[in-house]
């Protein structure tokens, strides 16, 4: 008789590949909601349901479920898993596979602390076995609050989880982060003493992204300025799939990527299928500005740590070389980037 598989590792598995693969939510969460109720069930009652054939009497669970959980526990690898690991289980391009395979890292990941929807170490857990050696944690600032956005003494709770979960996981490293909001006069949505404390910090404008080209630039220009921030997030704001979709704001962005090389600050290129920010335009001039570049997933859920490739491609299309990237760098060498800043 084989042995059994995990049912939990299996299920997981699934709800990765159908989010990095931009499956309908209501999939992935199926999955993923069957793998914690099995992780929290007893043993031996798992096993009384395997042999009466009542999984299906399980909060959840239908037939595709109980299907695959039976052929799990038999050992064999559940079909719905075979499928998807054979006909899509990665978004790899080939242009920017050179890339992606130099990263370290991510620098910007959200947790169920603000609006991501997987617990801080589910996220890590991830990056781990896609083999990065760390992950900054980049949950939203107060001001936005449809996000959640973590109060000072929110974060400071965090860190402390944090320091907890990277005793459990090293030598995999969580570095404390924050996505912190760039308010319309260019400063930093949370108190400075805090940001200081931080790791890495990513600033990104989600508010009056219809600003004057001026005033904008002035925006931007004001936050790269500023010791305490050290990537310039999905710069400019735009959508280009979905029933968020818009423009990308206006500013000269040949201040802006000025200002950004002077201060040694980077340009985030988001790989979130519905950003792909910055525009390949904006991007080709940031590499002959001689900006740094970080390529984030601004992951909220474990499958989209998946969706780096995209960004690496666009990357790789642009110009921008290994050496310009941050999170190619080991841990170290980017925590002494960062705090080079003025920290």
């Amino acid at each position: 008789m084989a042995e059994a598989r995990d049912p939990v590792r299996d299920l997981r598995r699934i709800a990765f590949l159908l989010e990095a693969a931009q499956e309908p939510i209501y999939r992935v969460r199926a999955f993923r909601n069957a793998a914690s109720m099995l992780h929290a069930l007893p043993a031996e009652e798992l096993e009384a349901h395997v042999r009466g054939g009542t999984l299906r009497e399980l909060p959840g669970v239908g037939e595709v479920l109980e299907r695959t959980i039976a052929e799990s526990l038999r050992g064999e690898e559940p079909v719905y898993l075979r499928r998807l690991e054979a006909t899509g289980g990665g978004v790899v391009a080939e242009l920017g596979a050179k890339l992606c395979g130099a990263l370290r890292g991510d620098c910007h990941v959200h947790s169920d602390w603000s609006d991501g929807g997987s617990p801080i170490r589910e996220m890590a857990e991830t990056a781990r076995e896609l083999g990065h050696g760390y992950m900054v944690l980049t949950d939203h600032s107060p001001i936005l609050k449809v996000a959640n956005g973590l109060s000072a003494t929110r974060l400071e709770q965090e860190l402390v989880e944090v320091a907890k979960l990277n005793e459990d996981l090293a030598p995999f490293r969580i570095l404390t982060g924050i996505e912190v909001d760039i308010m319309p006069d260019g400063s930093l949505d949370q108190a400075p003493e805090l940001l200081d404390r931080l790791d890495v910090v990513v600033g990104s404008v989600h508010s009056e992204l219809r600003m004057a080209e001026g005033l904008m630039t002035r925006r931007l220009v004001t936050a790269l300025a500023d010791p305490l921030l050290d990537i310039l997030g999905h710069m400019t704001g735009r959508m280009v799939v979905g029933k968020r979709k818009r423009p990308p704001s206006s500013f000269n962005a040949e201040i802006v990527f000025a200002a950004a090389a002077r201060f040694d600050k980077a340009i985030e290129v988001n790989s979130r299928p519905e950003r792909l920010d910055p525009p390949k335009r904006l991007l080709r001039l940031a590499v002959e500005a001689g900006c740094r570049v970080a390529i984030d997933s601004d992951a909220h859920a474990p499958g989209q740590l998946a969706w780096l490739p995209y960004g690496c491609d666009r990357a790789a299309a642009c110009g921008v070389g290994v050496d310009a990237i941050v999170n190619a760098w080991e841990a170290d060498r980017l925590l002494a980037w960062a705090s080079g800043h003025g920290r």
